[in-house]
């Protein structure tokens, strides 16, 4: 009787344990892990299910280790565990978080180039940036190509302005590569299809000229408009006399306004004292200015000024222009 007893309790205490045990097991698998905002955690090369479980108590992360070991175990998903930078989002349970780990759905960061940067402010971007592995910094200006493997000799408007998703640890070397081979690919694109007769001979001719077309204007309707200008302009032998390239060429000394003395300044990008394209692109050209250079408008005008609105009256003689000039400029 008394041997009934103790197995009847034993029994009981089992099954108590027992239910205790699925409970425990169901409330780990259902119930979420992450609460309020999402939680980044860094997965090093090496780290073992133990540290990774460690690191994921110290987050705050709402699991229980003992069971997420065994989940992870599960048909040996934790040797499949990648390395990486993981974003865990609300509500997210211990599965997904293991299934995210195998996966390797890495968190992406963001950069963005802007249309009209110069290269200076490019790399001024990828410098601040603490998720990017930094390799170019202090690299002079002119070895950056040779450091890219970039057939030209001057990295300006070289690289695609647009927003580039990397994972941390990215190196900026890389993320450049990426807007080179972008930049290549529109520009051959936009090549291909270009208008007839154009003053143009390679496409790097066209970056140039689309990188001084960003720089004029910001109103998309007047980029074929400007382009009409300086392809004439190109076409007869005129001077671009385009103001961009004057501040490119300044550099650091410029100081917000364009002097007459500047404009007689000695450098090989001001358009005032010489004639044709400049050596270089002088900024970062979108797809749309790229476009515009190779489909220029054929009206007639040569000359055009700022309205001081962002838009520009157009003139197709100098007198024209001179008397659009006084009116917007000299307020005359």
């Amino acid at each position: 009787m008394q041997l009934n007893k103790i197995v009847g309790y034993t029994l009981i205490g089992l099954s108590y344990i027992g239910g205790w045990v699925w409970m425990d097991y169901e409330s780990a698998i259902s119930n979420p892990t992450v609460f309020d905002k999402p939680v980044t955690i860094e997965i090093e090369k090496g780290d073992n299910l133990k540290q990774i479980t460690d690191k994921l108590v110290a987050q705050n992360v709402k699991i229980k280790p003992f069971w997420f070991k065994m989940l992870a175990k599960r048909n040996d998903r934790n040797k499949q565990i990648k390395s990486g930078e993981y974003e865990l989002a609300t509500g997210i349970k211990s599965d997904e978080i293991i299934t995210l780990f195998v996966q390797g759905k890495v968190k992406q960061h963001a950069i963005t180039f802007p249309e009209g940067w110069n290269f200076k402010q490019v790399r001024q971007e990828l410098d601040k940036n603490p998720y990017i592995q930094h390799t170019l910094q202090g690299v002079p200006f002119d070895s950056i190509v040779s450091k890219l493997n970039i057939s030209q000799n001057h990295p300006e408007g070289l690289f695609f302005p647009d927003t580039y998703f990397f994972e941390k640890h990215t190196t900026d070397a890389s993320i450049l590569k990426r807007a080179y081979s972008k930049m290549q690919l529109v520009l051959a694109d936009e090549w291909k299809n270009r208008d007839d007769n154009l003053p143009l001979t390679t496409p790097y001719q066209a970056l140039i000229l689309a990188s001084i077309i960003e720089k004029e204007t910001a109103a998309q309707i007047e980029r074929p408009q400007i382009a009409g200008v300086f392809s004439r302009r190109l076409q007869q032998d005129m001077m671009l006399q385009t103001d961009p390239t004057v501040i490119y060429g300044m550099g650091d000394s410029y100081e917000g306004n364009i002097k007459a003395a500047d404009l007689m300044l000695f450098t090989p990008y001001n358009t005032y004292t010489f004639k044709g394209l400049p050596p270089t692109p002088i900024a970062m050209a979108g797809r749309e200015a790229i476009h515009a250079a190779l489909h220029p408008d054929t009206n007639e005008s040569l000359f055009f000024v700022s309205k001081g609105d962002g838009t520009h009256i157009f003139s197709t003689t100098l007198e024209a222009h001179n008397a659009a000039v006084n009116m917007y400029q000299r307020h005359k």
